[in-house]
């Protein structure tokens, strides 16, 4: 700790910013595991003291280092490694829940729920889910979790006839509607970047700001009835999707 702070090293004429050389220092520090997941840093005036730097170029350096998730801060305790988060690979061509996804991983799963309920749709839920004149509209919010990590916050809606009492979905929502034989068997998925606001940086555990992916999934019934609208945040640094791409047939080949 005491070679990370050291105030030897620091050149103020021709090696960059000095908050972005301590920047460096703490980052290489975390990748090389000279700092560990969970260990804390000194505070911002015994990092100043220590370095020969002001607590305003030690701040800088600590917030972008928060930033970009390398670590947390928790109000009243401290500033702490982040802990490291496993990538995970899901494959862009399987119609499958959270459950089952980590299921197949071996992953436990938990749920935070944040709302439960039924609704008056808003506009946009009317059009994806084709609801009628006083229909109400059944919402599911809650964090995804495994093995303790939130990885991402879903926001379902369903028509109110199909899901009349949200509240009993205590776990996965395919397997109720599998129940109810109204699985979705198709679905269209949009996927886009997203910077993530305050509130969902703090229920995925992140800092606000920070990338994520959006996630807005239309799923269908094999009548081809819409059944579920869902707007997903998913933690950037936690997943990538992977789609399996295929030659054309030679007649559909467009030559560029």
């Amino acid at each position: 700790m005491e070679a990370i702070f050291s105030p030897d090293g620091f050149d103020g004429a021709g090696a960059g910013p000095l908050y972005l050389q301590l920047h460096r220092r703490i980052a290489e520090a975390i990748a090389s595991s000279r700092l560990a997941p969970g260990d804390s840093l000194p505070p911002e005036r015994d990092m100043a003291q220590m370095t020969g730097l002001s607590r305003v170029t030690v701040r800088k350096a600590v917030q972008a280092l928060v930033a970009s998730g390398q670590l947390v801060q928790r109000r009243g305790s401290g500033t702490y490694v982040a802990p490291k988060v496993e990538r995970l690979e899901q494959a862009l061509s399987l119609l499958t829940s959270f459950t089952e996804d980590m299921a197949r991983r071996g992953k436990s799963v938990e749920s935070v729920w944040i709302a439960r309920g039924l609704h008056a749709p808003a506009p946009e839920e009317v059009m994806a889910l084709g609801l009628g004149a006083g229909e109400r509209v059944a919402r599911l919010e809650r964090v995804r979790r495994s093995d303790g990590v939130p990885l991402a916050i879903e926001r379902a809606a369903l028509s109110g006839t199909v899901l009349p009492h949200p509240d009993q979905v205590e776990g996965s929502l395919y397997k109720v509607l599998e129940e109810k034989g109204l699985r979705p068997v198709r679905a269209v998925q949009r996927i886009s970047a997203a910077n993530l606001g305050p509130r969902d940086a703090g229920l995925l555990g992140v800092a606000p700001g920070v990338a994520g992916l959006k996630i807005e999934r239309v799923s269908y019934l094999p009548s081809g009835r819409v059944i579920e609208f869902t707007r997903s945040l998913y933690r950037g640094d936690a997943y990538d999707f992977a789609v399996e791409l295929t030659l054309a047939p030679e007649g559909e080949r467009i030559l560029r």
